[in-house]
């Protein structure tokens, strides 16, 4: 990653709701081995070490898991979320309690490795599309009560964001169209218009379509993004080439990272892929205790 990108950031209180509620299904009576194995003076000191190479997302979702712990707890990231590491770097040092930074530990990792996992991935779609028209964007494909932090990571990685939630634009799929047409007894167009005309002037209308036939009638209702649906790579050329910049043109359904720029070079203008959130592989970081750290008494 050169140099940094404009993330917007993580609302602390959101942070905070999520990583409690972590933390409590994780030790919901207290850390037992912790309170039974470690002397309740002992101090540690640890780092959060890259496995492997990738990109950063988390490092305060991290951190807030261990200042939750133990507000004594102290995190010094050595690294900003959107930025590459390679393997072997250490991305923050952590020192305190040993009861609560081994208490924190796993929550603490599965956050940033989830997070930072979906942020490589994504780096990988953003990289394989460059000098093109396209943008990667996520979907809806969330871990249900985590989606804040994985379409975050998605920006860290270099993606975009899709609409957050069904709150915020209309995008008629084709369940949708088939209740709104009554199964095609009504007419399309005229049909969409009657939305359009429904709807705030702000609101953004989309409307996915899954063949050729159906993009005349879309494009004429004056839309302002128009999906295609598992269309071939000649389909979407001769889709893009046919609305003509009248509406934004978006390439969907199971995108794989070694087909993403065939489909970038029809000319489409986003790309969204529901494997960033729904398929990351967490990447593998870890917690090491230095030799020797683990200092201090019962007292």
């Amino acid at each position: 990653m050169n140099g940094r990108r404009e993330l917007g950031s993580l609302s602390p209180r959101a942070v905070e709701d999520v990583v409690r509620r972590a933390l409590a299904e994780d030790a919901p009576w207290g850390d037992l081995t912790s309170e039974t194995l470690i002397p309740a003076g002992a101090q540690l000191s640890a780092k959060l070490v890259a496995r492997e190479a990738g990109v950063l997302s988390g490092i305060t979702v991290f951190s807030a898991a261990m200042r939750l712990t133990d507000e004594a707890t102290e995190v010094t990231p050595l690294l900003s979320d959107g930025l590459r590491f390679e393997k072997g770097d250490v991305l923050a040092d952590v020192s305190g309690s040993a009861r609560s930074v081994l208490t924190a530990e796993r929550v603490a990792l599965n956050f940033v490795q989830r997070m930072s996992g979906i942020a490589t991935m994504t780096s990988q779609f953003v990289a394989a599309v460059a000098g093109t028209r396209a943008r990667i964007v996520d979907t809806r494909k969330t871990t249900p009560g985590l989606r804040l932090f994985e379409r975050y990571a998605v920006r860290c990685g270099g993606g975009q964001n899709h609409r957050f939630s069904l709150s915020d634009a209309v995008l008629a799929k084709d369940n949708h169209l088939a209740v709104l047409t009554r199964n095609g007894e009504r007419n399309l167009t005229e049909a969409l218009r009657e939305v359009r005309q429904a709807l705030p002037h702000t609101a953004h209308l989309e409307v996915e379509v899954d063949r050729p036939n159906q993009i005349a009638a879309v494009l004429d209702a004056g839309v302002d993004t128009i999906m295609l649906d598992n269309f071939s790579l000649d389909a979407m050329r001769a889709a893009v080439e046919q609305i003509g910049g009248r509406a934004l043109v978006e390439a969907s359904g199971s995108v794989k990272l070694e087909a993403v720029r065939a489909i970038a070079e029809t000319g489409v203008d986003l790309i969204s892929v529901g494997a960033l959130t729904h398929s990351a592989r967490a990447l593998d970081l870890g917690l090491d205790a230095q030799t020797g750290a683990a200092t201090g008494a019962d007292r």
